[in-house]
């Protein structure tokens, strides 16, 4: 008996070795600085903004409205529920194969009455005739534990916390896209509205164009042609305004898809003029090393580590299993002597598995385990290759829109000019209506040119706060993610 137990009490600490590579963070795959030239701006001369902190939302988006409009999102939207809900799953499968790594404990109690006379046995204790023997056993067993020797079951639990990680992290990347996505909207609504707010300016100013030429041309002053230029100008706005009435509603659509329910329309803006005010600048940063704090790249990260931990798993199966059955219990044909030291009674069964011939099955799969390692780190290093190229040209744009939009704005002030100089020149006959007609024109493509490049100001500021992370910043850590904090990204490994 007492080699027994020490055969069992030696085979339980075994499962101790572990087979799964050490994980190393693959070299950044892109310049440590981020592009600069003229089309960059000027570099920003603080460098804390190499350790860029976390920054919600609140700090950059700061209309009450949008607020509003982005926190109804966050307690709606589906695409956040479905986020959720995947991160349950991820959970649960690492809590049941991390299960697999402790023992299944069945428990086998019975009460036998067997008949002295005629050797019959009725369980349950109903009434035999003749004799009666009560035989009481209470069993507890361990079936087939398999003692983890080289760390598969390990390997297996740790590729499975990694998934479940990175599903964590892969919520946060759908609300910082949500996010980004409402706000964008929301601009484009109040682009789409500034848009509708020309046309119907433009109509107004078309349609008096009209009734006056309508005028001279029954008094005999302007030509027919006047009348026909005039009107061209006055169906193209009537044809924008329709368009604009259309791209109103689908924006509202679109806002409702994203925030999950329907919209207060006291929370949409009434021009993006208006809009862009409610919109602060993201602080940007030179260094590229903020891009591993990005959710996306962290998500992609533990689905490294994930593959990674894999191969572990599948060069444990190389090696053989060692399995252990114990029976353990106690019996007595009186229920007095049953909880005695005498009634007591145990076995213990190790065994050892190991496949003579598979046909290569495990060392195909350790292949395979590599392979998909090496996808792993493609797709992880890829992930900073586009938020590099995505901070990148969201920092061109922000160099250079503030030009754009002020070359824009002097050209709808010229052109208002213009147009108002060239139809005081036509009222006084001095002259043609073809110029008056070349001036509205340009004057109503400049308005809508403005707004536009309202929008991609706004927008890239939007973006800016999205390719850099926003507030779903991330960092790994022993236990999994957590929020970034204002740190060297250096020293967040």
């Amino acid at each position: 008996m007492i080699d027994r137990r020490l055969s069992i009490t030696l085979l339980l600490p075994l499962g101790a070795c572990s087979m799964v590579p050490t994980y190393q963070r693959p070299a950044l795959p892109v310049p440590t600085a981020l592009p600069t030239g003229a089309a960059y701006g000027e570099p920003s001369p603080n460098s804390a903004d190499a350790a860029l902190p976390s920054l919600p939302y609140r700090d950059v988006f700061r209309d009450p409205r949008l607020q509003a409009v982005i926190d109804q999102a966050l307690t709606n939207n589906r695409d956040l529920r479905i986020a959720a809900a995947n991160i349950e799953i991820a959970r649960a499968q690492y809590r049941a194969q991390r299960a697999e790594q402790l023992p299944l404990i069945n428990s086998n109690n019975s009460v036998n009455i067997v008949d002295a006379g005629t050797g019959r046995t009725n369980i349950g204790g109903s009434p035999v005739t003749g004799g009666q023997r009560t035989n009481y056993a209470l069993n507890l067993g361990l079936t087939q534990f398999e003692i983890d020797i080289f760390g598969r079951l390990a390997a297996l639990s740790e590729a499975d916390q990694a998934r479940y990680f990175a599903s964590d992290v892969g919520a946060r990347a759908t609300r910082l896209a949500l996010i980004g996505d409402i706000a964008t909207a929301w601009l484009q609504y109040a682009t789409d509205k500034s848009l509708l707010n020309v046309a119907q300016q433009t109509v107004d100013n078309a349609g008096a164009s009209v009734r006056l030429i309508k005028a001279r041309l029954d008094g005999g002053i302007a030509p027919r042609t006047d009348l026909a230029q005039a009107e061209t100008v006055l169906a193209t706005a009537q044809s924008d305004q329709a368009q604009q009435l259309t791209a109103l509603a689908q924006d509202i659509n679109a806002l409702q898809l994203l925030v999950g329910a329907p919209i207060d329309t006291a929370l949409l803006p009434g021009s993006i003029a208006e809009a862009a005010k409610g919109i602060g600048d993201a602080p940007a940063t030179l260094e590229s090393t903020i891009l591993l704090r990005r959710p996306d790249v962290v998500q992609a990260e533990y689905q490294l580590r994930a593959a990674n931990a894999e191969v572990g798993a599948a060069r444990a199966a190389l090696f053989p299993r060692l399995s252990l059955t114990l029976l353990a219990g106690l019996g007595s044909n009186g229920l007095s002597q049953l909880f005695t030291t005498r009634a007591f009674n145990y076995s213990a069964t190790p065994g050892v598995s190991y496949p003579l011939f598979a046909g290569g099955r495990n060392k195909a799969a350790l292949a395979q385990a590599r392979a998909q390692l090496d996808v792993a780190v493609a797709a992880y290093e890829r992930s900073i290759q586009v938020a590099f190229r995505e901070v990148a040209d969201a920092l061109a744009r922000r160099g250079t829109i503030e030009d754009q939009l002020g070359a824009q704005q002097r050209l709808a002030q010229a052109t208002a000019d213009s147009l108002r100089l060239t139809d005081a020149r036509y009222r006084g006959g001095i002259d043609s209506f073809l110029a008056n007609l070349d001036a509205q024109r340009s004057a109503y493509q400049a308005q809508r040119s403005l707004a536009q490049t309202q929008l991609v100001a706004a927008a890239n500021r939007v973006a800016l706060y999205r390719v850099l992370g926003g507030d779903a910043l991330t960092d790994m850590g022993p236990k999994g993610p957590v929020p970034a904090i204002n740190e060297s990204p250096a020293t967040s490994e």
